[in-house]
């Protein structure tokens, strides 16, 4: 594989620089053979979430690997807390319905997904809409109680590590005022159109690791909208630009090994979403080949800002009227 790259987290434990994404992951066994294809190419970091809904797959592949020989200590397992998890009074029921699924002891990563909370209805994965077809969301976060809760799940064993995901700077900074365990990691968008380097540069200087989700833009996401019975998007196409192309001929790599790259250069860990075997395979090849100077100016001369966020969470409608939606408003 060349050699895999770490990010080092505070708590001494090493996060693997590049790691399979699952999310709409559709069915099981297209998740099943995702991960077990992963395992066979030694990627080491499998990041999943509650509201995914496909921990429960995940878990059994887990173990039967874990029963024919992988060890449980050199796979990194992150999951998420949902929006309907966000209130101090339901971080221990999730994270035990999370090592439930996966059949776990622990995870090695455990992020807030969203800083919105959302009214919790027993036995739903997924937020309810209203009549207006608005998410029902509860009141303002309390970021520092919920974070208190989740300094108690490492306090428990049930995880190694506690970060956020889709955390805003102010957000971040609120937590970290009042952390006794800081953050190990933010999970983000990221990708060579929406390079948010403030947000990464910020991180970096507290010692927190950032993982791109949808570092190749995420390809898919029409799928989803559609799925959300709303209208697909015009996404630019991170995988035909002109210029990326030109840097992955020259290495006789992928433009999607060069979008990773430049990512992984940036100090940054990517969370690449397949369930393509081919695509799984090719993904991994990015600890053989260095972009250039040059070649990382022309990649940062591509960033777009906000207006290429593709995950915007736009799709829950009224979400970004609450207070804490986090991104700044296109």
């Amino acid at each position: 594989m060349g050699s895999q790259l770490y990010l080092k987290l505070p708590s001494g434990q090493k996060l693997p620089a590049l790691g399979l994404g699952t999310w709409e992951a559709i069915s099981d066994e297209e998740i099943e053979t995702a991960v077990n294809n992963a395992l066979d190419l030694d990627y080491r970091h499998i990041d999943t979430a509650w509201v995914y809904e496909n921990e429960a797959a995940i878990g059994k592949v887990l173990k039967k690997r874990f029963a024919s020989g992988l060890k449980r200590q050199d796979v990194f397992i992150t999951t998420k807390l949902p929006m309907t998890g966000v209130h101090p009074d339901r971080v221990d029921m999730f994270i035990k319905k999370s090592l439930t699924n996966l059949q776990l002891d622990y995870v090695d990563l455990y992020l807030i997904h969203f800083p919105v909370g959302c009214t919790y209805y027993e036995g739903e994965a997924r937020p309810r809409f209203n009549d207006k077809g608005e998410i029902e969301t509860e009141g303002k976060t309390d970021h520092v109680a919920l974070w208190k809760k989740m300094e108690e799940q490492v306090d428990a064993g049930r995880a190694k590590n506690i970060g956020l995901s889709n955390y805003n700077i102010s957000q971040i900074e609120t937590v970290l005022k009042n952390a006794k365990i800081k953050p190990a990691a933010l999970q983000v968008e990221l990708h060579v159109y929406l390079q948010q380097r403030e947000l990464v540069e910020f991180c970096q200087k507290n010692g927190i690791a950032v993982i791109a989700y949808s570092p190749l833009g995420n390809p898919g996401m029409n799928k989803f909208l559609q799925k959300m019975g709303q209208q697909p998007r015009q996404l630019a196409n991170i995988l035909e630009d002109a210029k990326i192309s030109e840097i992955a001929k020259k290495h006789k790599k992928t433009p999607a090994q060069v979008a990773l790259r430049f990512l992984i250069q940036r100090g940054i860990a990517v969370i690449p979403k397949s369930v393509t075997p081919k695509r799984i395979d090719e993904n991994r090849k990015l600890f053989d080949f260095v972009l250039s100077d040059d070649e990382m100016k022309t990649l940062y001369g591509l960033n777009v800002g906000e207006a290429a966020r593709v995950c915007d969470f736009k799709v829950f409608g009224g979400l970004d009227k609450h207070p804490d939606f986090p991104f700044a408003q296109k």
